[in-house]
């Protein structure tokens, strides 16, 4: 078997190198984008492309993974493969006004809002006005220097029984049981930088088993079970003394919006570390229901070294984790998505195009881009539907619907077979 540049026998990876990147410790590099889909070649600040050569796989591997790329060079190629969207449209008036983007949730037989006037239900026929839903006022003076924040979103459990109200960007949040309509949880996780994450919280389960994991401090998460609000994650997490070392589990980690798992093993905190830098997050909550009692503080880490954070982001199964913008450096970073493994924290893949709010659904990722719905095949690297000026602020995995509330008109999309 021949020896490669790398001073290696064995296969050629799949990307070449400059020489001084084929080491235990690879400096930092530049991606050299090719003009075939996404593939690059990377080089450290010392070389020129006519430096490249080939190397074995594991040296191709190691660099790939721990040379942190800070730019690109080149243009990479948008795969535009457009088919028929198919699916099922529909159509009606309906005269509810969210608040804003985020405050249409899914619901068993349609959909609920958010309101200035307070919870809408929208089914197939009609509207009404459930009552209204109100949240602590705001005091931290930060929060008024940055443009549209604090603001309310809206998450509904799968069963549609309990909704709550989040103050994204701000502290506080209100989970109702519609059926009773009472109030079962007021959550509040502190003022510390929330201004620059979305509130955390997500449902899991359904009927007796509904839970609901949601930010209770800064750096914090619990679970708590319902209609009844018992705390079940109880554990020790204080913040360390001045001048002392911290305690075992404390986290250092602002935690912000949460994406669940399709089986809702796990899910995805998409927060910040200081200095700041974007950690998107992988926690196994079959772990930490099952007795685990701190798995939420030993998350396993995605997109290491990344500037930016409250990015979209969207599981395509229960291995795979797609985030959008490609790249580390805030101001370098291209439009597009990274793919990873959330078992290893791995990026396996990555194609350029989506950008935009992103839904994962049958293995395929739905985009809300500025121009209109677009549909993207991950193994592909490449957009296979578009729905000129469709934008949905909603999905709805149990049906495969995605839903426009806009101008007094319901649009509605739903993949089918």
């Amino acid at each position: 078997m021949n020896t490669l540049p790398c001073g290696h026998p064995g296969r050629i990876g799949t990307l070449r190198l400059c020489p001084h990147l084929a080491v235990e410790e690879p400096p930092p590099s530049t991606r050299h984008l090719t003009g075939v889909g996404t593939r690059y070649d990377l080089i450290c600040g010392l070389c020129t492309p006519a430096a490249l050569v080939e190397v074995c796989e594991s040296c191709a591997d190691r660099a790939d993974q721990e040379s942190f790329p800070a730019g690109w060079q080149g243009e990479p190629e948008t795969l535009l493969r457009d088919g028929e969207l198919g699916g099922r449209w529909s159509t009606r008036p309906c005269p509810v006004r969210p608040v804003n983007d985020g405050c249409l949730a899914p619901m068993p037989g349609g959909w609920l809002a958010l309101t200035e006037e307070g919870f809408v239900r929208i089914d197939e026929d009609d509207q009404w006005l459930l009552g209204p839903v109100e949240l602590p006022a705001e005091t931290y003076e930060d929060i008024r220097d940055i443009p549209d924040r604090p603001r309310r979103g809206l998450h509904t459990s799968r069963d549609g029984r309990y909704a709550a109200v989040v103050s994204d960007y701000g502290q506080f949040a209100t989970v109702v049981d519609l059926r009773e309509w009472l109030t079962v949880l007021d959550l509040d996780r502190d003022w510390n930088d929330n201004e620059l994450t979305r509130f955390p919280l997500a449902f899991l389960g359904e009927g007796d088993a509904t839970r609901v994991v949601a930010g209770t401090d800064w750096n914090r998460l619990d679970v708590f079970a319902l209609p009844g609000g018992e705390l079940l994650t109880d554990r020790e997490t204080a913040a360390p003394d001045r001048g002392e070392k911290a305690p075992e589990h404390y986290l250092d980690y602002f935690q912000g919006a949460l994406h669940v798992s399709p089986s809702e093993r796990s899910l995805v905190v998409d927060g910040w570390a200081w200095h700041p830098v974007g950690m998107p997050t992988v926690v196994d909550v079959e772990a930490w229901l099952g007795g685990d009692i701190h798995a939420a503080e030993r998350g396993r880490t995605i997109t290491p070294g990344r500037d930016d954070w409250d990015q979209p982001i969207a599981w395509l199964d229960d291995t795979t984790v797609a985030v959008q913008r490609m790249g580390v450096s805030s101001d370098e970073m291209l439009d597009g998505v990274e793919l990873y493994d959330a078992g290893t924290g791995r990026r396996t893949g990555m194609f350029a195009g989506p950008t935009g709010p992103m839904w994962g659904h049958r293995g395929l990722l739905h985009v809300a881009a500025e121009a209109g719905f677009e549909v993207w095949d991950p193994a592909a690297g490449a957009r296979i539907g578009f729905a000129e000026g469709f934008r949905p602020t909603a999905h709805d995995p149990a049906t495969g619907a995605f839903a426009e509330l806009r101008n007094d008109q319901l649009r509605i999309w739903a993949a089918v077979g």
